[in-house]
């Protein structure tokens, strides 16, 4: 036992919550918003303003036409793949090799391909960390055993995987289109919660696929957290802290958070009060990329995702037209509701002792 810890940890393979739940789920999260979420928005930007280096096919691979954007769409698999191997740590020869796994976990995984990744992708890593540099034909049997583990559960798990999600987050938006008071309320909160845990809302919202209502309530959920903490810490930030918090992340008042859980009372009572809101009376819904949903403002992600859902909408006919009161509601819900209730919030938890200046200020 002991020689096998010594080894785990020559390799640096760590058992652990935080290395697999924490930084491999949030960097799959980084490997989709630079594949599958820029290439959604380049496709946005080329469509709507009639840019035709963006719009015109730039590729034709097996008969199918790639835009820029769709050849940045298509690399999600090896994108999120590759981000998991460098959270990880794995060397460069795994790295590489784990390109292939994501592409095939994503494949096979269909729909709910991301979740299919994350799994798949951590266990051929870890194995090809394993063996890497263990013989001395290292450049064939690193890739070898990356690949064929990786490719091998991708043909075993990922369809299971990729339709386990799929019926979770199908589940979500039935009950949230069926309950939208109840669930907006439960979906506004458990996903602000996640995006400013250490964890990434944006992962998990891409791995259920969570669009429609349930994806407008996780769109105010996690405008709350982050334009809540930005105005309300304001007397303590300033403008540095306002733009990192409300257009960064909220993630930074996590350290604040374990000193004093009760500065999160206000944006996750806020959050409560946006998330039906946004469901109920705007029928706010994300018809764009499933990981916008867990974006909030962060690089306004989670409001172009929303836009990009409306203009596919209406290119379907499922949309007359993007109207006033959709912009009027996807305002209030990101930015003017948050900005005020969460500081007022606030002022009653100050005013009951239970924050205290000072407890919101960032290091």
């Amino acid at each position: 036992m002991e020689k096998f810890k010594a080894f785990l940890k020559r390799k640096d393979i760590v058992f652990s919550a935080k290395r697999y739940g924490i930084d491999a789920l949030g960097a799959m999260a980084q490997g989709l918003f630079c594949s599958l979420l820029i290439g959604t928005i380049i496709n946005t930007i080329g469509s709507q303003f009639h840019i035709g280096i963006l719009t015109n096919p730039v590729a034709t691979i097996a008969g199918t036409e790639y835009t820029v954007g769709g050849l940045a769409t298509a690399m999600s698999g090896p994108a999120m793949a590759v981000a998991i191997g460098n959270a990880l740590h794995c060397p460069p020869m795994v790295l590489y090799s784990l390109i292939t796994v994501g592409f095939a976990s994503n494949a096979l995984g269909g729909a709910g391909g991301p979740l299919s990744v994350l799994f798949i992708a951590i266990i051929a890593g870890e194995a090809g960390k394993a063996i890497s540099k263990e013989t001395k034909v290292d450049i064939l049997v690193t890739p070898l055993v990356t690949i064929g583990i990786g490719v091998a559960l991708s043909a075993w798990w990922a369809p299971a995987l990729g339709k386990a999600a799929m019926k979770v987050g199908d589940l979500i938006m039935w009950a949230t289109e069926l309950q939208p008071f109840l669930m907006g309320i439960l979906v506004s909160l458990v996903v602000g919660i996640a995006l400013t845990l250490p964890i990434s809302s944006a992962a998990i919202c891409a791995a259920l696929g969570l669009t429609g209502l349930a994806g407008g309530a996780a769109v105010a959920g996690c405008c709350a957290q982050m334009i809540g903490f930005a105005v309300m810490s304001f007397p303590e930030n300033k403008w540095g802290g306002l733009v990192s918090q409300g257009i960064g992340t909220s993630m930074l008042q996590m350290g604040n958070i374990v000193r004093n859980p009760r500065i999160w009372i206000a944006p996750c009572v806020t959050s409560m009060i946006t998330g039906p809101i946004a469901t109920c009376i705007f029928k706010l819904q994300m018809n764009g990329a499933a990981v916008s949903s867990g974006m909030g403002t962060c690089g306004l992600v989670g409001q172009i995702g929303v836009y990009t859902g409306w203009v596919n909408d209406v290119a379907s006919g499922a949309k007359a037209a993007i109207t006033a009161y959709d912009w009027i509601g996807l305002i209030l819900i990101s930015f003017v509701l948050p900005a005020i209730l969460c500081p007022l919030i606030n002022m009653l938890c100050v005013k009951m002792g239970w924050v205290q200046k000072g407890d919101m200020t960032l290091s």
